[in-house]
């Protein structure tokens, strides 16, 4: 049997968890070394799964990051593997503190304000990028705007038009037999954001004519007509009044011709930090994500804070069992009971439909090391930083409040980073465990890997390690720096690591809520 120190296979998060985290994979039958004592390993664990440090007797609780992640099945003894199989995660009732957690943010003086080379827009806004979309309101009218995008896409096009990101196609699922309600109103507040976003330089809106979602009603529901001074103005079109496909499409060239040459005229210039609102999001999580990158992006997250900046936590689902800790950080009362709305919706949404908010985590993120939703959500918080919560915000609500700031979303990627796209931010960072290859175009998104084995084995996919933590070469603040460093650079047009792989045209998905007639 092989013998190791502790240290250099599993850490230990607070003295006062019952369970430490595995770096690196063991056998049943290892010894490890810890305070002169031999901790026997009771069964084969892979990395990012938790050993028990004690002994933990049946119905007890077990404590990771300090706090309570679930109850023993069953006795568990020191050295065993706790997972699904002996944890166990009863019905808690939980009580809340507002406000009792809130730490003065230390803002950079003026003098000290830093830039980012960006694109300047109306309304005092800043882009990341510089883009021409096509918009659909309905999918009958998907097909049309990817034709009408198609004949963009040419080996000639960055050649004629040199500063401009490229022609986008946002198309999706929707847009009839819905209900006229709020699935309606959610989906027109993400077009709409989509139209107005920093990163779109101009827009065509297409429509097919009979659909529920009319391209009039979103035009007047978010004042679309209302083109500030600089704005290129939009082209509406409907296939049906437009005389069909092959007119609508000849009619939606035009009016991209017309926009490509005003885009192509607009240049980088400095911005200053507090222009950058940033889009927080986890996909393919593992165990050691709460440890290393999304602590990491937490510290990148209280810098840009700290110039003014907005950074933007999402994913209601996976905060559900941390949502505590985020009230104590709230600026004001309403604004914590906002969250805790939003908590006790989505346990209504799922008994409404027969299910659990536990059926999170996903197999992937079972076979990472992660049990249950509420130590997922404790890792998944930590993105947070420690920044007072400025505002709770609706799915693609525009995010205007400067801070840190939350926004109701499913758990699901790509439907959480389009409703915070929406919303305005205009860069994203999005960590991983397992290996999300996902992009999230008009904004440009840096992925970040959890542990340097998915890092070197996924290289190409992966902007950041930040396994380097648990590797012991770097410490949580250090990757943190490294994280907010990138950010400014691809803010300022550095490709990430999904751009240069072509990621992010087809990951638009709107949130299609209620259901379909």
């Amino acid at each position: 049997m092989a013998q190791r120190n502790f240290a250099e296979v599993a850490v230990l998060l607070r003295e006062t968890d019952s369970v430490a985290v595995l770096k690196r994979p063991v056998k049943a039958g290892d010894e490890l070394l810890r305070d002169g004592q031999i901790l026997r390993v009771g069964q084969n664990a892979g990395a990012g799964h938790k050993l028990a440090v004690g002994e933990i007797p049946d119905g007890a609780p077990v404590i990771k990051y300090g706090q309570f992640i679930g109850q023993a099945r069953g006795d568990i003894h020191p050295g065993d593997h706790v997972h699904t199989h002996n944890l166990a995660l009863p019905d808690i009732g939980r009580t809340y503190e507002f406000c009792t957690d809130v730490r003065p943010v230390a803002y950079h003086s003026p003098g000290e304000m830093r830039t980012f080379s960006g694109f300047a827009r109306p309304g005092g806004r800043a882009g990341t990028r510089n883009y021409v979309a096509i918009i659909s309101s309905v999918n009958c009218s998907a097909t049309v705007s990817h034709h009408v995008r198609d004949v963009f896409r040419t080996p000639e096009f960055q050649r004629d038009f040199p500063h401009v990101d490229g022609v986008m196609a946002f198309t999706h699922k929707a847009g009839c037999a819905m209900d006229v309600g709020e699935p309606q109103r959610v989906l027109q507040r993400v077009l709409a954001g989509v139209a107005r976003h920093p990163n779109i330089s101009g827009y065509v809106m297409i429509g097919l004519g009979c659909e529920v979602n009319q391209v009039e009603a979103i035009r007047r529901a978010h004042n679309l007509d209302e083109i500030q001074p600089g704005e290129a103005a939009p082209t509406f079109l409907n296939i049906q009044a437009s005389g069909g496909l092959r007119k609508t499409v000849a009619a939606g060239v035009a009016a991209v011709a017309k926009l490509l040459p005003v885009a192509n005229s607009l240049r980088r210039s400095p911005q200053p930090l507090s222009k950058l609102i940033l889009a927080e999001n986890c996909g393919g999580s593992d165990g050691n994500s709460g440890i290393t990158a999304n602590p990491a992006l937490g510290v990148a997250s209280d810098e840009l804070v700290r110039y003014g900046g907005t950074s933007v936590l999402a994913e209601t689902t996976e905060i559900y069992g941390a949502e505590h800790l985020l009230t104590r950080r709230a600026v004001t009362r309403a604004i914590g009971e906002q969250l805790v709305a939003l908590i006790r919706w989505w346990e209504n949404h799922a008994r409404q439909h027969n299910s659990s908010i536990n059926n999170n985590p996903s197999q992937g993120n079972k076979e990472g090391g992660l049990t249950n939703i509420f130590e997922k959500s404790l890792g998944a918080v930590a993105k947070s930083g420690q920044s007072p919560l400025a505002a709770v915000y609706q799915y693609a609500e525009p995010i205007l409040t400067p801070g840190f700031c939350f926004m109701d979303t499913p758990g699901y990627d790509p439907v959480s980073m389009t409703g915070l796209v929406a919303g305005g931010c205009n860069i994203g960072v999005f960590t991983t465990g397992r290996g999300s290859v996902y992009g999230c175009k008009p904004a440009p998104c840096i992925k970040v890997a959890t542990n340097s084995t998915l890092y070197n084995w996924m290289e190409e996919d992966m902007d950041i390690n930040a396994g380097t933590i648990l590797d012991g070469t770097e410490t949580v603040e250090q990757v943190g720096w490294r994280i907010f460093e990138k950010i400014i650079a691809v803010a300022s047009g550095e490709k990430t690591k999904s751009e240069l792989a072509g990621l992010g045209d087809e990951e638009f998905a709107p949130w299609q809520l209620g259901p379909t007639f």
